[in-house]
């Protein structure tokens, strides 16, 4: 073990370095995924109008369904592949990559089919106004066609990143931005095409860069890959699925919260003067938007997993507690940004993304500002989450990833607005983020405090 971590950058570099390596190709890796969305956002909403930006509202917790089922494999295999390696079992090492790929593709077509065969009930069930269903139905039949590559292109990411190529990942995903920005002016702004060129580009671009990642998996560095490492094992898919379940947690929570999320607002918006479907075209902008914010602590955090996993791997505390630290430092400076421009330029960021109502622009500023309002400290959750994961504790990952989204924010969304109408729906999100951002740091304080962490 002592040959590995001397031999192995991860258990040598300095932390600021590796860090630095992993965690800005992640980011920008999760910036890519963020602006498929913003660009299609983006186009629809200057081309299309209100309703095709809430339908792509309404049609969003597919594509988090499929980011969960990434984030499951690829980091679930990432961490099983860099714990193997810190071990110095190489050999198994490998297992754990070929079944996450295999893994990932089964699942992603499997969810492809399911949404062909029950399109429409499926999209009503999130909450889709009957003005708005045939645009949800328009752009969701053709992007299902893209799942299993949305999938092979984000969780394959994590893997190559284990492998120690975290810029070829970075370069896949801005392939597929690229693709898909450019097709959307040319099949929405030339061809007018509208919610069903919005689609088509999306999915070009997703098959594009899964092909890119296929090629890289034919040449892997630290274990060459074979047909025999693809077989699923129980053993090995077990191990995978169990290491990917904090952050596929997150992902499934925050579709649930979706879908609670449109339905409230359908509900409680009907009953207000904004109506059904301006609360949902505006959180679904603001979401998107914020997930530009999200994708720079997400991608420190998914930078920080193979340093972790390696050296706790290997035994060598100082640096798990060091890396940890020097993440959330991180982190912070990045979500104070995010919190001024949350409070200070909602209306700016709203008109990008097209005209609306003055109703349309009042709801979208008061969701910014009164909702987003501890973006400035939400970091604490997803960084401490994903660490536990990463040193092979992945109940207390769960656990993490399930605070905000699942045991505070659904009930408040439930309970809040029966007392105060749609304002109830803003007031949920700041109570449940500073609920989940105390018990994040109570776990990571009795964490350290534990008996390896007690002379670093």
């Amino acid at each position: 073990m002592e040959e590995t971590v001397k031999v192995n950058p991860l258990g040598s570099r300095p932390i600021h370095k590796l860090l630095l390596q992993f965690a800005v190709p992640s980011m920008v890796a999760m910036l890519v995924g963020a602006l498929y969305n913003i660009v299609d956002q983006f186009f629809i909403g200057r081309y299309v109008g209100e309703l095709g930006n809430a339908a792509t509202n309404i049609a969003f917790p597919l594509t988090t369904s499929c980011t969960a089922v990434a984030l499951l494999c690829g980091i679930g295999g990432a961490s099983a592949f860099n714990l193997a390696m810190g071990a110095g079992k190489k050999e198994e090492a490998g297992h754990y990559v070929g079944n996450a790929i295999t893994t990932m593709l089964t699942i992603g077509t499997i969810l492809c089919v399911v949404v062909q065969l029950f399109l429409t009930p499926m999209l009503e069930f999130f909450g889709s106004p009957k003005d708005v269903l045939p645009y949800a139905e328009s752009y969701t039949s053709i992007t299902a066609f893209g799942f299993p590559f949305l999938i092979i292109g984000t969780g394959g990411g994590h893997l190559m990143r284990a492998d120690g190529s975290p810029r070829m990942t970075m370069i896949c995903n801005i392939v597929g931005a690229v693709i898909n920005t450019v097709l959307d002016y040319f099949f929405v702004g030339v061809l007018g095409w509208g919610m069903t060129g919005a689609a088509w580009a999306t999915v070009v671009g997703q098959v594009v860069a899964a092909l890119m990642v296929f090629r890289y998996f034919m040449r892997f560095k630290t274990v060459k890959l074979t047909k025999n490492h693809l077989f699923l094992r129980g053993r090995v898919v077990g191990r995978v699925l169990t290491l990917g379940t904090a952050p596929c947690a997150n992902q499934i929570a925050m579709m649930v919260v979706q879908i609670v999320l449109n339905n409230s607002l359908k509900y409680y918006g009907g009953q207000s003067v904004y109506g059904e479907s301006i609360p949902i075209a505006c959180v679904g902008i603001i979401s998107k938007v914020c997930m530009v914010f999200f994708s720079f602590v997400i991608g420190i955090s998914q930078g920080l997993q193979p340093i972790v996993s390696f050296n706790y791997g290997a035994g060598n505390y100082k640096r798990v507690k060091k890396a940890y630290k020097l993440a959330l430092c991180a982190s912070f400076v990045i979500s104070m940004i995010a919190f001024v421009m949350c409070q200070a330029m909602p209306r700016q960021i709203i008109s990008l993304f097209g005209k609306g109502s003055e109703a349309y622009y009042e709801f979208g500023v008061s969701y910014f500002r009164v909702y987003m309002f501890f973006i400035c400290l939400t970091f604490i959750q997803p960084i401490t989450s994903n660490f536990f994961t990463a040193i092979g504790k992945p109940i207390k990952g769960v656990f993490l990833s399930l605070t905000r989204q699942i045991l505070f924010l659904i009930p408040l969304i439930i309970i809040l607005p029966r007392f105060f109408g749609l304002d109830g729906i803003l007031y949920a999100g700041p109570i449940a983020d500073i609920t989940a951002i105390t018990t994040a740091t109570i776990m990571a304080l009795c964490e350290f405090r534990h008996q390896e962490y007690r002379n670093v």
